[in-house]
């Protein structure tokens, strides 16, 4: 195991079990579920239209009920998980990339948790509440030009969570017996990165997306 994973790993059966049904958790469908999500996003290149039907409107795909239990009741799962883990961390003086890596998991977590009761409670809890129902594409897109703290969380938060994700499909390749050998620890370590990268392309392309479609708006009105 790498650094990182051998001080994050329990040494009961019980913990090992839970520590693989926390991943499982993280990974499926949260992890598959965000990667799509940060994809359907990029139809902000597309317009009022393709957006709000891909992502925001009532029916559309990313909006549904459905997938609302699908994901948020994995997601609290995961985060009083995660919350735990936290509450238990032991760093350590040793001089070694992992732990970094394990430390900055960590504290993107925090940031992710942040960002998140952010995220939600703008584009699922106050549009619910207003005429339209839904977050409309004008809104998002003026905000993110006109608001600089608007496109700072936001690019923050994709970076945030490209991070955690892809490091933490790292950490589970350990926990799954994928990156038993030197060789393939350093394989798994550059599929992150390249997951890292993905995600990143993603997110901050749907962001410059919006960017670019909230200059023809007027800025918003809190």
């Amino acid at each position: 195991m790498s650094e990182a994973a051998v001080h994050d790993q329990p040494a009961t059966t019980g913990g090992l079990l839970t520590s693989r049904l926390g991943s499982v958790v993280a990974l499926f469908p949260l992890g598959v579920w965000t990667t799509w999500h940060l994809w359907e996003n990029l139809s902000s290149w597309g317009g009022a239209e393709a957006w709000e039907e891909r992502v925001s409107k009532p029916g559309a795909t990313g909006a549904s009920t459905i997938v609302s239990i699908v994901v948020f009741l994995p997601l609290i799962l995961h985060t009083a998980w995660g919350l735990r883990r936290i509450g238990m961390m032991k760093p350590n003086g040793y001089k070694f990339f992992g732990n970094y890596k394990y430390m900055l998991q960590r504290l993107s977590a925090l940031g992710l948790l942040g960002f998140l009761l952010a995220h939600v409670t703008l584009a699922r809890i106050k549009p619910a509440m207003s005429a339209t129902g839904y977050e409309t594409f004008e809104d998002i897109a003026a905000h993110m030009h006109h608001h600089p703290p608007t496109l700072v969380v936001y690019l923050l938060g994709v970076l945030g969570t490209a991070y955690h994700l892809a490091n933490g499909v790292y950490t589970a390749s350990f926990i799954y017996g994928l990156a038993a050998s030197p060789r393939a620890a350093k394989r798994m370590q550059i599929l992150s990165l390249l997951f890292f990268g993905v995600l990143l392309v993603f997110g901050w392309g749907a962001v410059a997306g919006l960017f670019q479609a909230g200059a023809q708006f007027a800025p918003p009105v809190d």
